[in-house]
């Protein structure tokens, strides 16, 4: 089979498109999935970095989120059969501890992500655990089916599980336009909130406020706790998704309303940044830290997707033996919505 490949940590040039052996049942509740589409996360470029926890052997396949058709499945797998087109929960974990068993497997501490120690989806088989296949919400393609489970999963838990986001709220999104960016847009305009977001790219702001947003700040040319103080009348927002850090992290307090909640799930500008306490007691604020969500909150996002007949929000659709055009496109920070490799191509 076709697969991409890191050779070594490094820079787009690791990443190699080549043939190599394509993956064979190893238990009886595993699955072969013929992939049509994959899609990038940033996750991947950390992961061909160097600075994922998890630490792989080389050469290995990375990419977390894929969608394609059932191929071989185990002896005890009873949930897909051959010909069934799936996209795959992208997370895994233990199944044993306690976390696992009380149903609360995002604490497991062997939660994994497919593409950290197995191989992944960039490439045109995957083998995963046939509980992690799922029907294809009705209407979706394989690119699309391929372009939400991460990204979702991660915004759902944040947005509705965590911050208990409601209809007529005040949202502030930093940094629009990257997958977390994109769901987290499109699930706010879903529930009828108002939306404000934060780019350094005036297309962005431009390209977020057609899909919903209704007030984009330049942070580069304003100060955007001071305009969002403006744009809600010196409430402040309820909800903040600050998936950066770094500088700005004071700022997304000061954003924040009396008894508002800042919701995170990276901090890709820095991660130690810092925080006056006062303001978060003084204010009744929450800080809630997320992962990609669990499989129930997986099959919430399902069911939105198949209920309202949403699509995930695409940048653009890359031949799989583009993947470090792909990889480069993000890094350059240029997308809006997410990047999918397609094996069709």
């Amino acid at each position: 089979m076709k697969a991409v490949r890191l050779h070594a940590y490094g820079g787009i040039d690791q990443l190699r498109y080549e043939e190599t052996d394509e993956p064979h049942l190893k238990s009886a509740h595993d699955a072969v999935v013929r992939l049509k589409a994959a899609s990038v996360n940033r996750h991947d470029l950390s992961l061909r970095r160097g600075l994922s926890p998890a630490p792989i052997s080389f050469p290995h396949i990375p990419g977390s989120d894929g969608a394609g058709t059932i191929v071989a499945r185990g002896t005890d797998v009873s949930n897909v059969k051959p010909g069934d087109a799936v996209c795959l929960y992208p997370a895994s974990s233990c199944g044993r501890c306690e976390f696992c068993m009380a149903q609360r497997e995002h604490l497991c501490s062997q939660r994994l992500l497919l593409g950290e120690r197995e191989n992944g989806t960039y490439a045109e088989y995957v083998r995963v655990p046939a509980g992690n296949c799922y029907p294809i919400p009705q209407g979706l393609s394989f690119e699309e089916a391929a372009a939400f489970p991460l990204v979702y999963a991660t915004a759902w838990r944040m947005l509705i599980t965590d911050a208990a986001l409601q209809p007529g709220e005040w949202v502030l999104i930093l940094g629009v336009g990257g997958g977390i960016g994109s769901a987290t847009l499109h699930l706010s305009v879903s529930i009828g909130t108002h939306i404000i977001v934060t780019s350094s790219n005036e297309e962005k702001l431009a390209m977020a406020r057609k899909f919903g947003a209704e007030h984009g700040i330049n942070y580069q040319t304003a100060d955007f706790a001071t305009e969002v103080r403006n744009l809600t009348h010196k409430r402040g927002v309820d909800v903040v998704v600050d998936c950066i850090g770094g500088d700005g992290w004071l700022k997304s307090f000061a954003a924040l309303a009396k008894g508002g909640r800042l919701v995170t799930c990276g901090a890709t500008a820095a991660a130690n940044p810092q925080a006056d306490l006062r303001r978060l007691f003084w204010n009744h604020l929450k800080i809630l830290g997320s992962m990609v969500g669990t499989r129930e909150e997986f099959r919430q996002v399902l069911n939105f997707m198949a209920v309202t007949s949403n699509k995930p929000i695409v940048d653009r659709v890359l031949s799989l033996k583009d993947a470090a055009k792909a990889h480069q496109r993000m890094e350059a920070g240029h997308q809006f919505g997410k990047i999918v490799l397609s094996m069709e191509g």
